[in-house]
């Protein structure tokens, strides 16, 4: 039976006091795209204005990057489904990429947190990448408790975000998440980390959107056996 995997992605195309261009950031949808597709698993789009998608960090030299701006599932993520019109509990997981898009629009947005909990009460995995666990603030499963207390987790650094966008961002992903009770870890800046917490699954960069979607492949393939 086909699994289903829902992107969550940002409809954001400027960030910051200097309206910096921002979106995805494009391998961190094209890397497990290609990992989850080549696998048959079926991957749908939804976004919380439906529609366009604005996307940043493009690299035609990435074969993976190339292939997906030049496929079917690119033309559908660019008619994204809105989320308020989408069950997460429909998908057997829901994955949130980065880029600095999230950090406008997804971070402590009501409509994604109700799919994160919808997604994780239901026996679901909720995965995230980079900026993307900024899904992850706020969300409360009806015990009063943030989250991510006491899970293991990671996210874009702050040692990363000091080079990259630090005065862009409303604020440091990571202290937000260890604000919350996460228990972050990260390796050295642009390495790929994943962290795997039950069925919590993060990634803290670009290099990570693959080997997350890698994890996150075996974890739904182990729910098949």
């Amino acid at each position: 039976m086909t699994q289903h995997v829902l992107f969550i992605v940002s409809n954001a195309a400027v960030i910051g006091p200097q309206n910096r261009k921002t979106g995805f950031f494009f391998a961190e949808v094209a890397h497990p795209f290609d990992v989850l597709d080549r696998a048959g698993i079926a991957v749908e789009f939804a976004s919380l204005r439906g529609g366009w998608t604005p996307y940043d960090a493009y690299d035609e030299q990435d074969p993976a990057q190339k292939a997906f701006l030049e496929s079917k599932a690119f033309r559908r993520l660019n008619r994204s489904r809105k989320l308020a019109e989408v069950d997460a509990a429909d998908f057997d997981a829901i994955l949130v990429p980065g880029g600095l898009g999230p950090m406008v629009d997804i971070q402590r947005n009501h409509i994604v947190q109700d799919a994160v909990v919808r997604a994780w009460s239901t026996g679901k995995f909720v995965t995230a990448v980079c900026h993307g666990p900024c899904a992850l603030l706020g969300v409360d499963l009806g015990d009063g408790k943030p989250f991510v207390q006491g899970r293991k987790l990671t996210s874009f650094s702050k040692k990363e975000e000091y080079d990259y966008a630090r005065e862009d961002v409303p604020y440091e992903l990571e202290d937000a998440l260890r604000a919350e009770g996460a228990e972050y870890t990260s390796a050295a800046n642009w390495q790929p980390h994943v962290v795997v917490d039950g069925r919590l699954i993060t990634g803290q960069n670009p290099a990570s959107a693959g080997p997350l979607a890698k994890e996150l492949l075996a974890a739904l393939r182990s729910r098949q056996a």
